[in-house]
């Protein structure tokens, strides 16, 4: 579940920028937009404690609010779209099997996955296109891999190492956590594949691949938040009034 801090931030992003009006939203997309951060990590890695805190910086930096959004960006798109509750496992990286897929569709219990999943990729879009978020997973790096705004951060580490991190986490067996790491990484991966036709592991889909057994944890906040600051200077952040920019037209 998502820290509270997280989840508060997160909310308090969205209900910042609900606020705007479309042309505002359409300005900072094309004139102003933040910087957009996505991660990409092998299962047993908890991003939360890692979000939190690059949120937390880049936000002093930028002086303006960030976000992370994880699982919960999910649930965004349902409310995005008005789709019913249901429908949150078929946008899930776990396989749905084809026949079910199939059964479902022709009884129109939901809409063919891929719908779905366009769905879910304009939302990323709109939230990496505002910019001064984290998106973590759902092929946020592929969907995002056009935006000049985007930078994309790959975290690994040896499967002993994660299999820890997940038994410290959960409380579980040693052979459990390796069971369930082996097979959310092959859900991961099957995603990847079978939605953007890429393989998860390709170092080409990343500004930076880090080994995180090899780093401090100060370490690795420091590595992100300088390949966004350097990259993508801090410029204040306004909403210029649109009297300024008339020529400015709605999509």
């Amino acid at each position: 579940m998502i820290p509270l801090s997280g989840y508060a931030k997160a909310k308090k992003y969205v209900d910042i920028h609900s606020q705007l009006t479309e042309r505002e939203i359409i300005q900072l997309k094309k004139r102003n937009p933040g910087p957009c951060l996505t991660i990409s990590r092998q299962s047993g890695i908890d991003t939360h404690k890692i979000c939190n805190e690059l949120v937390s910086q880049l936000s002093q930096h930028y002086k303006s609010d960030w976000a992370f959004f994880d699982k919960d960006l999910i649930r965004k798109v349902i409310e995005d779209h008005q789709l019913p509750v249901r429908f949150q496992k078929f946008l899930t990286e776990e396989r749905i099997p084809t026949i079910s897929q199939m059964l479902n569709e022709l009884m129109g219990i939901h809409p063919p996955i891929m719908k779905l999943v366009h769905k879910m990729a304009n939302t990323i879009l709109n939230l990496a296109e505002i910019g001064n978020v984290i998106l973590i997973g759902r092929g946020s790096n592929v969907i995002t891999s056009h935006l000049k705004n985007a930078f994309h951060i790959r975290l690994v580490a040896p499967i002993d190492y994660r299999v820890k991190l997940m038994q410290e986490s959960k409380d579980i067996s040693k052979e459990q956590a390796k069971t369930e790491i082996i097979k959310e990484d092959s859900n991961r991966r099957d995603f990847l594949i079978r939605t953007f036709k890429k393989e998860i592991d390709d170092p080409l889909l990343y500004h930076l691949v880090l080994n995180i057994q090899q780093f401090s944890f100060e370490q690795i906040i420091q590595n992100i938040t300088n390949l966004v600051k350097n990259n993508r200077p801090y410029i204040p952040r306004k909403v210029i009034p649109i009297t300024q920019y008339e020529d400015i037209s709605i999509i």
